[in-house]
């Protein structure tokens, strides 16, 4: 039997979900262990900052099975706002069940109502091949781009 789930905006009290999902996946994709003092606050920002971004949260039952994060980029060449799709993780037994797609699905229909937007972007590792047949599925492509980064000294955790 397939499982029911509902997607909806994350609340503050899901935050201990979202950082155990998000503990869960930094161990399982790079074998990187998050610092608690890192994730804890770093989390709980995005509920205090609704300007950078929210949550969307997969639950069956009362249970949070899913999560995923968009931030915002601004696109001076479309004049609208990318949301970028990030931490994403669901719970292995909710896995190849839906829960991505509905989530994605909401976020469409979110975006729908935001005169602003203008596309979804996301990174995936990559060695990801199930994710990004996911994505590809779900309409999205691999870009022409490579993604380059520079840690600032603010950022003891370089290797995050």
């Amino acid at each position: 039997m397939k499982p029911s789930f509902i997607i909806r905006r994350a609340v503050e009290s899901d935050a201990e979900s979202i950082i155990r999902f998000n503990t869960a996946m930094a161990l399982e994709t790079e074998h990187k262990v998050l610092p608690e003092d890192k994730i804890r606050p770093g989390v709980s920002a995005l509920f205090r900052k609704p300007e950078y971004g929210f949550y969307l949260v997969a639950v069956s039952g009362e249970r949070v099975v899913g999560c995923l994060m968009v931030t915002y980029e601004w696109s001076d060449w479309r004049n609208g706002l990318f949301w970028w799709i990030q931490s994403v993780y669901v719970i292995p037994e909710f896995r190849r069940s839906g829960v991505y797609r509905s989530m994605y699905n909401t976020l469409r229909e979110l975006a729908a109502g935001t005169p602003d937007h203008c596309g979804f972007r996301l990174y995936v590792e990559k060695d990801n091949r199930t994710a990004q047949e996911t994505y590809t599925a779900l309409g999205m492509n691999e870009t022409r781009y490579a993604l380059f980064e520079e840690m600032t000294d603010r950022n003891e955790n370089r290797d995050l």
